[in-house]
């Protein structure tokens, strides 16, 4: 057996250990795991999560339509298996929709009114996932036109009478404001049907997402969107103390820091009103956000400049999570498109271990690098909704076999501290040379 297939093998055995709730016997003595059964609220301790007082690091995904599906019988079965997919490869944190803005199967057909059969969809999508055993981060509103979003806030704005002129109007008026915290209020207070546990009380819930990729190119300083995520953090606090709360950002550096602008990817990205440092600092929020789409932001053609710049990219937010807002970072999105020219199922590889080798060496040192979630995974028979980013585990054995061994990596440190009762622990066990192996 070669290498690769040996240190596969030990790393799925390892991560059945871990689920089995059994004892490890290390040259230090027997540890016992944790119980299987606790599902206790996340948290944040620091620049860490936590959960049950002990660290919890992520290795997530995103699956955005998963209420759509779940609101048709004919596909609600794929909801499920792509749970199951997940599970199987050590996968805890899903984040996805929980809004669906006036458009087709729509959760908000218009402020305020919801059809209750996709409310119950989602219901069922939070219940799938508490089976499971993956938490969810739910983002409540987008910046884009995909399931409604700001265009669509605005458009029932203009339906009411309102004086409007863009988009980002979303952000400043008074009513779109007061239709934003409607639904934000509505989704938290939802009595889930299936458990009759509200959402806010849920600890299946990660973490509340204020906006997927918000921008506000009107207003470059920053103003407008910094005030927008000031109210709305509150506002989520206001109802929920319990749990954590980001904004959704991509991570662009903005004019708060012109020192750190020249890890954007491009200049554009200085003049989208968004300020990665500026907008964390804000009252509410408990994590730091941050995208990575090099294929997007530098060349749509494959070179390694994108693995260079993945790198650097996090780095600089992992040391600013550290340095200056003293919390976790999740890196919520990433991936490469299929449909790039140059792309090749290697290159991919290579970049999911670039991501996940800067996360384990921000991990091993106690840091605020705290994990991330790969756009994104699909079931079978789901192709035709794939954007060129899809991850179908049993068609990518080798892209699964690089996202278990990352699960298995993080599920034994998150034990591992557990023993040790603190982080950046500098005693070596047995498991540690897998642990931190640099031959990923």
């Amino acid at each position: 057996m070669d290498t690769h297939k040996t240190k596969l093998v030990f790393s799925l055995t390892l991560f059945t250990i871990l689920i089995r709730n059994v004892a490890i016997t290390t040259s230090d003595g027997i540890y016992e795991l944790e119980d299987d059964d606790a599902w206790q609220m996340a948290q944040r301790k620091g620049n860490q999560f936590v959960v049950n007082d002990k660290p919890f690091y992520v290795n997530g995904f995103n699956t955005y339509w998963l209420m759509v599906f779940a609101a048709d019988e004919s596909t609600r079965g794929k909801v499920t298996e792509l749970f199951q997919h997940a599970s199987s490869v050590g996968l805890t944190v899903c984040r996805t929709w929980a809004f669906n803005d006036g458009q087709w199967r729509a959760l908000q057909k218009s402020p305020s009114v919801y059809d209750e059969q996709v409310f119950k969809a989602l219901d069922f999508v939070v219940s799938e996932a508490n089976k499971y055993k993956i938490r969810l981060i739910l983002s409540l509103s987008n910046n884009w036109d995909a399931y409604g979003g700001k265009p669509q806030y605005v458009k029932w704005g203009k339906e009411a009478g309102l004086n409007l002129t863009s988009d980002d109007d979303f952000f400043s008026h008074p009513t779109l404001r007061s239709y934003y915290k409607a639904h934000v209020k509505t989704v938290l207070n939802r009595v889930n049907t299936f458990t009759n546990i509200t959402y806010k009380d849920d600890p299946t819930i990660f973490a509340w997402e204020l906006m997927n990729e918000p921008r506000c190119t009107s207003d470059p300083s920053g103003d407008k969107l910094q005030s927008w995520i000031q109210e709305m953090a509150v506002y989520v606090k206001s109802m929920d103390a319990k749990h954590l709360v980001e904004i959704g950002s991509e991570g662009f550096y903005g004019p708060s820091a012109p020192a750190r602008t020249q890890f954007n990817p491009n200049t554009y990205a200085t003049q989208i009103g968004t300020d990665f440092i500026r907008n964390h600092q804000v009252l509410g929020i408990d994590f730091a956000s941050v995208h990575i789409y090099a294929d997007s932001w530098l060349s749509q053609t494959i070179t390694d400049d994108h693995l260079q710049f993945t790198k650097s990219w996090m780095e600089a937010h992992i040391e600013d999570a550290e340095k200056y807002l003293g919390m976790p970072v999740l890196f919520t999105e990433f991936g490469v498109s299929a449909k790039d020219p140059g792309y090749n199922s290697s290159f991919r590889d290579t970049l999911f271990n670039t991501v996940y080798k800067t996360l384990l060496n921000s991990t091993k040192k106690g840091g605020s690098g705290a994990g991330s979630l790969f756009w994104q995974l699909f079931p079978e028979g789901t192709d035709y909704m794939d954007d060129g980013y899809a991850i179908i585990l049993p068609k990518s054995p080798s892209t699964t076999n690089i996202i278990s061994l990352q699960s298995t990596r993080l599920a034994i440190f998150n034990t591992m501290c557990s023993w040790h009762c603190h982080w950046g622990c500098r005693k070596r066990t047995p498991l540690e040379s897998f642990l931190y192996h640099d031959d990923l």
